[in-house]
């Protein structure tokens, strides 16, 4: 069973669950952005930025996995 999920994390359907749930992260760190400006929080602000980075560098990562993955396969080209 826990050779399954091992497997599940390299495969196609776990990276874009892994895409799916790290955008989905995004709306959080959008909210507490706009929540940051309307109070004038510069700490939160700068927060929501490192995040949003974090964000963007963790969909780039999942993104060279899946295209890594697409280039083992005969028919993806």
């Amino acid at each position: 069973m826990t050779k399954k999920a091992k497997n599940f994390k390299k495969s196609k359907s776990g990276l874009y669950l892994s895409i799916g749930s790290t955008a989905f992260g995004a709306i959080s760190v959008a909210k507490q952005a706009k929540l940051a400006r309307k109070e004038n929080d510069t700490l939160r602000l700068i927060d929501a930025a490192v995040s949003a980075a974090a964000i963007v560098t963790g969909l780039a990562i999942l993104y060279r996995e899946l295209k890594r993955l697409g280039d083992d396969d005969v028919l993806l080209g």
